[in-house]
């Protein structure tokens, strides 16, 4: 039946919000809130932190490996294209579902994400209400529909 493999479908999962726009944060929170499940949603708001709290370094030395990234693009210090790229290169992260969420509808944006191995590109919507059902797409298919690897601390 269920392949001991794959990450149970009704386990919440660790998300990290790799997003700088204090606006976009609280919305995706909002719209998590009102999803059928109690994912914990970490938020850092650049690359380096991002690549920090992967790594578990410094203040991020406890962080639980994430089942799955939200990554925009333009971030300060270091951008969400070169967090892709040291994600996918690294052995211990590659693994990691990474949808990227980003205001760029940029065709060069989305075919060097996709170059970079992402496993999704989502333009954000601009009105409320469409972000908000495009967040809650997100959870639905990644966290209900798709079998996520396990996050590596786990025994099959």
């Amino acid at each position: 039946m269920t392949d001991q493999s794959m990450s149970d479908p009704l386990k919440p999962i660790d998300i990290l919000l790799v997003e700088d726009s204090p606006g976009d944060v609280r919305i995706t929170r909002e719209a998590m809130k009102k999803g059928r499940m109690n994912n914990v949603l970490h938020v850092v708001g650049d690359g380096e932190e991002a690549m920090e709290f992967l790594r578990k370094e410094g203040r991020y030395k406890d962080a639980p490996r994430p089942g799955l990234i939200l990554l925009d693009l333009n971030l300060p210090i270091m951008d969400g294209r070169e967090v892709l790229s040291q994600i996918k290169s690294d052995p211990n992260l590659k693994r990691i579902p990474v949808i990227v969420l980003t205001t760029s509808r940029s065709d060069e944006d989305i075919l060097n994400s996709y170059d970079l191995h992402a496993n999704s590109y989502i333009a954000k919507p601009v009105d409320f209400a469409e972000f908000v059902t495009v967040v809650r797409g997100i959870e639905e298919f990644w966290l209900s529909i798709v079998s996520l690897p396990r996050s590596g601390n786990e025994k099959p």
